[in-house]
């Protein structure tokens, strides 16, 4: 055999054998690419973190029933009993219309927990930075990827008492207690109402009617299965004081057409001793000035003063002579106002009812 034959052989080698390297690093580079994007494709889509942002950018775009509908949102009596929550409480936070702003939503972490993932997110809620954490379990497979739920549910119970006021707003929503309340129209006014809301969330509280209003309280629901308490106190409106105003001085003026010592009803009244000769005539010369402050579910007008005048003539029993009497007599305003269910009111001033 010649050189030449033996030398192109060996060359034929070495090109075999540097091609099968070639090929070999492809193939290890395609596999890492390959692993490379299945792992981002999971850690994308198909991770417990990628399944709490879903959660998330669900409330961030307000969409409450597609957030509700994810597995393990939901909850029974019985879940709610065994956290030490209230087994009543109201669904009507759980729409779009009460969902406060929620923004920019990030993961920041995952922890394996046992059988449970800990999936910790950083997100703005009102312009304010918070954090939350959420505990993931698997949930079987979608094909090959797995599925995953929440082993706790992230909605959380808001606790409201609000005094002063059967309507309140949340987020800009408009509630009535008798709607939430297991007792619904019987209701008591000073009993607070507990409402599932999904957490994270930013939850905006206030009155705001023609008798009360409140400059409002926004709390923030930052933890899973957790009580949130919330305490509102109710003022009149300044309509509403006008209101009252108007009908005490109505009401008093309706007294002094009652041609009497004693007008009937009324707050204040005369006495003589004397014969009187002349029906006496009453005039207000000084109106009280009206204060409402709440009182329990009412309101209740605090003592007050104001002033009457009487003229009238009476004959001495005495020597029979006649005289004039003209005499300011001051007396005290006070009273309570009830809240009807349609909403209207009832002043009850000095034991008479004004409705």
């Amino acid at each position: 055999m010649s050189n030449a034959t033996t030398g192109g052989r060996m060359r034929s080698a070495r090109g075999r054998t540097f091609d099968l390297g070639i090929l070999a690093l492809i193939g290890v580079l395609l596999f890492g690419a390959l692993a490379a994007g299945t792992a981002t494709l999971y850690r994308g889509f198909y991770s417990p973190s990628a399944f709490v942002l879903r959660y998330l950018s669900m409330l961030e775009s307000g969409r409450a029933a597609d957030a509700l509908a994810m597995p393990g949102v939901t909850l029974d009596g019985r879940q709610l009993t065994n956290a030490g929550l209230p087994q009543s409480a109201s669904d009507a936070l759980l729409r779009s219309a009460a969902l406060g702003d929620l923004d920019d939503a990030e993961i920041t972490g995952e922890v394996q927990d046992g059988d449970t993932t800990i999936v910790s997110a950083r997100y703005e809620a009102g312009g304010h930075r918070a954090t939350t954490s959420f505990r993931i379990a698997r949930n079987g497979t979608i094909g090959l990827a797995p599925s995953w739920r929440f082993a706790q549910s992230p909605l959380a119970v808001m606790k409201v008492s609000v005094a002063g006021s059967m309507t309140f707003e949340v987020n800009s929503f408009s509630l009535d207690k008798r709607q939430v309340s297991p007792e619904g129209a019987d209701a008591d006014p000073l009993a607070p109402v507990s409402m599932l809301v999904f957490s994270p969330g930013l939850y905006s509280i206030s009155v705001d009617t023609p008798i009360a209003k409140t400059p409002g309280m926004a709390v923030l629901a930052d933890a899973p299965m957790v009580n949130v308490p919330v305490t509102l106190q109710a003022e009149p409106t300044q309509k509403f004081i006008d209101v009252v105003q108007q009908r005490v001085e109505e009401f008093l003026t309706n007294c002094t057409s009652q041609q009497v010592l004693q007008p009937t009803g009324c707050p204040f009244g005369f006495v003589v001793r004397n014969r009187v000769e002349q029906l006496p005539k009453w005039t207000i010369t000084e109106q009280p000035e009206i204060s409402v402050v709440a009182d329990g579910a009412g309101w209740r007008i605090p003592d007050t003063a104001a002033t009457a005048h009487i003229d009238l003539t009476v004959r001495s029993l005495f020597d029979g002579a006649l005289y004039p009497v003209a005499e300011d007599v001051p007396f005290v305003v006070n009273g309570t106002i009830s809240v009807l269910p349609d909403g209207t009111a009832s002043i009850r001033l000095g034991g008479s009812d004004l409705d």
